[in-house]
């Protein structure tokens, strides 16, 4: 997928559904619904030059995924994926698990902050897999902890939705029927917002994992710093000067 400063520029991808409107970006997962939305090697790959290719696009300012109909997405799909890895030699199957663990990357660098409408369970221990798959190991204890992580992956056991809440791991529950407007308002009101300082906090919460206290303090010095020099931050400072006072209206510059 050839890299593009608007979203229109993109090649329209084959195995998920892109649309834009109003700077946010929809990802939906549409392959075989009846399955629901099961993911294959041709949208994996799809879904990582898409991500990558949204470092580019300077009309999109935040990212929705959510899947087609009910569902969100069950995963890797048995005849799709597990069968063909079944019969795959080693170097193949490495290849398959780097492109996956490439796609979650690619997620991570896209300056766009990303809200999923989703429902999860982490299935791998389900088809004799570690947990150990696309950073679950290293990002699930970060939101849960280390001991709910490490009962989620080896039992495969689906979250209620409640206790995932509770847990962390949900930002918030909605109903279903609104569950598609909800999370476009939160992803168009992060897109109105300072998107330049967003990517910015976006980028320093991953960078900041691996690094010290002391280091991450220094690290926000300059990311701050560097967000005072933008056009937002002298627009905020106009609008709440002002008399009245008024809501600043962030351009991303």
């Amino acid at each position: 997928m050839a890299t593009a400063t608007h979203a229109s520029e993109l090649a329209p991808p084959q195995h998920v559904r892109l649309e834009v409107r109003e700077r946010v970006a929809t990802i939906t997962l549409l392959e075989h619904q009846e399955r629901k939305n099961p993911l294959t090697l041709e949208s994996y790959a799809e879904l990582r030059d898409l991500f990558r290719a949204l470092v580019e696009v300077d009309d999109v300012k935040a990212v929705v995924l959510t899947g087609a109909g009910e569902d969100f997405c069950s995963g890797g799909d048995v005849h799709d994926i597990i069968g063909p890895l079944v019969r795959m030699d080693f170097p193949g199957k490495l290849r398959f698990t780097r492109m996956t663990g490439a796609l979650v990357r690619a997620m991570r660098r896209c300056p766009q902050p990303i809200v999923a409408a989703v429902d999860v369970s982490f299935l791998f221990v389900r088809v004799g897999l570690s947990g150990a798959d696309m950073g679950a190991c290293a990002i699930l204890p970060r939101i849960v902890g280390q001991g709910r992580a490490s009962e989620l992956l080896y039992t495969g056991r689906t979250m209620a939705a409640e206790e995932a809440e509770r847990w962390g791991f949900f930002n918030r529950l909605v109903e279903p029927a609104s569950l598609q407007a909800e999370a476009q308002a939160l992803a168009a009101s992060i897109a109105h917002g300072p998107t330049f300082a967003h990517a910015m906090t976006k980028r320093m919460l991953h960078q900041e994992w691996d690094m010290p206290v002391d280091e991450a303090i220094e690290a926000e010095a300059q990311a701050q710093a560097m967000c005072m020099e933008t056009n937002d931050f002298r627009r905020a400072y106009e609008a709440f000067s002002a008399t009245p006072r008024q809501r600043p209206v962030f351009q991303g510059d």
